[in-house]
């Protein structure tokens, strides 16, 4: 019997640890597609990249990487007048390009690494995956990766593979460091 092969949206190195283990685990044949234009600046972009291949390489799986189509002016355009909903946006707007990939190459099924952080709005991202997929081929696979979050921060830490700070967005990453200015301003 041939092995089902899955298309796995991937956002970073450390976020790919635990998802990728359990589907090569689970018998699954694992493409990464790493698909980010919401990543900022291009120097983020390029750190996690990177992480993303050696996470790859550790575990034996290949990678699509869609470099060329890193536009994040397309990132912006879609979350425009959208800010207080962004992130739906930003998960519709990487699982309907995983979904054509996977479409396209012929994949049993597709999926994501935003299933397996704490951070991300997981029912949202399910639904999400649900939608797009339609009921149709190739299939949106759901596991919650959240219940192995600390075993892939150890794994990365043990690996030394990058482990960024922030979801990947301007405004995320704005969110996430606002008080170092608070902080400055007020010194």
């Amino acid at each position: 019997m041939p092995s089902r092969r899955i298309l796995l949206h991937v956002c970073c190195g450390p976020c790919a640890i635990v998802p990728a283990e359990r589907l090569l685990d689970a018998g699954w044949e694992v493409t990464a597609l790493f698909y980010n234009p919401n990543i900022h600046p291009l120097t983020e972009y390029l750190k996690r990249r990177e992480g993303v291949r050696e996470v790859a390489d550790r575990l034996g799986f290949r990678v699509i990487y869609k470099d060329d189509e890193y536009d994040p002016q397309l990132y912006f355009r879609t979350v425009a007048q959208r800010e207080a909903n962004r992130c739906f946006h930003c998960y519709s707007l990487r699982l309907e390009r995983a979904h054509a990939i996977a479409k396209r190459g012929r994949f049993d099924a597709f999926t994501s690494t935003l299933l397996y952080s704490k951070h991300q709005k997981h029912e949202t991202i399910a639904g999400l995956g649900r939608d797009i997929a339609g009921g149709g081929d190739p299939v949106f696979h759901y596991e919650d990766y959240r219940t192995g979050w600390q075993q892939g921060i150890e794994t990365s830490k043990e690996w030394g593979i990058y482990r960024q700070q922030y979801c990947g967005c301007l405004y995320s990453e704005f969110e996430r460091f606002r008080n170092d200015l608070r902080n400055v301003s007020s010194s």
